[in-house]
């Protein structure tokens, strides 16, 4: 049991009002998008500055109080959700954009900017911040999940895109990972270690990011195929031909049906690519009529090309509520997606065998939307979380799934993270050695493990 009361009474004088044990703030921080139940932390701070932060971790290490970053909330594995209670600390009120160098393409922001802030800021530099997994996260978040989404087959996830940090330990002690070059080989690479670290070792408070300039010419598409495989395979022969798409996305009938009836779309119902071409005027055509010849070896029924800046927002849009989409064609129910991603050359057979699995035991809607560029994609099973059959259906496919992934040399998560939901596939991926690792730096960095405990790493006597 969390003895908040002291740790509050403690933090009153520097938040004021800015921390709360009030209930309905603590239900809302205790829940995020992922279909895990909420669990509400003791009481919620509301930081300004780097020092605020430090203090609150510092006054809950010296008590032991479990702590839970928290930044925009649309993480999908559990990552905010207080499993042991204690206090979240909700870093949205930390907007402040430090410093942009055009010049050097990069800037230094506070870890609660989110990246449509960042790149409504940018837009009279040229340059943008593209790094877009759907929703409007903060940046902060961003790295600490390692997000990426539609473009990093071009751009790269948050990992290539992040040149340093500022980081709260759980000590209390504020430290700086890098500096602002592109490169280097000095110390230990305590900056990508932080990215992808779900608040477990620390509390990013500021970002420094690379930044891209934005382009001359940009046109996409949407290409039906006959079969969600041989679109898969038009992806594989496109990447391998060294055509330089931006993005490309495979959807199913299933999950376009979808799209059709939340979005207002008429797109055709087949498996289909969203695909979209940046460079020069002349470089996007180029690029455009490689791509057509490779899909039209590839049992493409319809090409509907289009330049215009609505079309594409719409067409994009349409794809980022995909997964409300889902949801929303079986209300009170739950959507439930996976995350894996494998090597490009084993993408279709991974779908295919998915796609069949799912056909032979699952007699609820169950479809796919992926980032297919860079081999991750997201099986989707829409499932009442009231029917026990269906709930241990879905759990026994998505084993099966994970196993599937694994033996390919893939992994479990591609982009959303371990959280709550994936602790158990973390033994078959790593193995008993490297779990032992990770173990080892997290136990140096929060020997007390109050930093945001319960999440990313399971439990070491269920692997020793």
């Amino acid at each position: 049991m969390v003895q908040i009361e002291p740790l509050v009474t403690e933090l009153t004088p520097l938040y004021g009002d800015r921390i709360t044990t009030n209930p309905t703030i603590c239900e809302h921080h205790g829940k995020d998008e992922s279909w895990h139940p909420m669990q509400a932390p003791d009481a919620v701070c509301f930081p300004a500055t780097t020092e605020e932060v430090a203090a609150a971790v510092k006054a809950c290490a010296e008590h032991r109080i479990p702590i839970i970053p928290f930044g925009a909330g649309s993480n999908v594995e559990g990552q905010v959700i207080a499993v042991q209670g204690g206090l979240c600390i909700d870093l949205s009120r930390m907007q402040t954009i430090i410093r942009v160098s055009p010049e050097d393409m990069d800037c230094t922001v506070e870890a609660g900017v989110t990246r449509s802030q960042l790149n409504s800021y940018l837009r009279e530099t040229g340059l943008q911040f593209p790094i877009d997994p759907g929703a409007d996260a903060s940046l902060g978040g961003m790295a600490a999940t390692r997000a990426s989404g539609t473009n990093a087959v071009c751009y790269g996830t948050m990992r290539e895109n992040v040149l340093s940090l500022r980081v709260v330990l759980p000590s209390g002690e504020i430290i700086e990972t890098g500096g602002r070059a592109r490169k280097s080989s000095a110390g230990y690479d305590l900056t990508h270690l932080m990215v992808g670290s779900e608040g477990t070792l620390g509390i990013i408070t500021e970002v420094t990011l690379k930044l891209h300039p934005r382009p001359e010419a940009v046109s996409a598409a949407r290409v039906q195929f006959d079969s969600v495989e041989a679109a898969a395979n038009a992806v594989i022969e496109t990447l391998q031909c060294a055509i330089p798409v931006a993005r490309i996305e495979l959807l199913d009938a299933a999950q376009i049906a979808a799209i059709n009836a939340y979005s207002k779309t008429s797109f055709a119902e087949m498996p289909t690519l969203f695909v979209e071409f940046i460079g020069s005027p002349s470089s996007v055509q180029e690029q455009a009529e490689l791509f057509g010849t490779i899909c039209s070896q590839h049992e493409c029924s319809a090409f509907d090309w289009t330049a215009d800046s609505d079309e594409r927002s719409q067409m994009w849009k349409a794809r980022h509520d995909a997964a409300y989409a889902a949801g929303a064609i079986r209300p009170g129910c739950s959507a439930v997606a996976t995350d894996v991603c494998v090597p490009i050359s084993r993408l279709a057979e991974c779908i295919g065998a998915t796609r069949a699995d799912a056909d032979q035991h699952c007699k609820f809607p169950t479809m796919l939307a992926g980032h297919v560029g860079d081999g991750n994609f997201h099986f989707v099973y829409v499932v009442d979380p009231n029917k026990p059959d269906e709930v241990r259906v879905m759990h026994e496919c998505h084993e099966r799934l994970i196993e599937r992934v694994l033996a390919m040399g893939g992994t479990c998560t591609g982009e959303h993270g371990i959280g709550l939901g994936k602790q158990k596939y973390m033994l078959s991926e790593f193995g008993a050695a490297t779990l032992g690792a990770m173990q080892a730096i997290k136990t140096a960095l929060d020997p007390h493990g109050i930093m945001n405990p319960g999440k990313k790493l399971p439990d070491p006597t269920t692997y020793h």
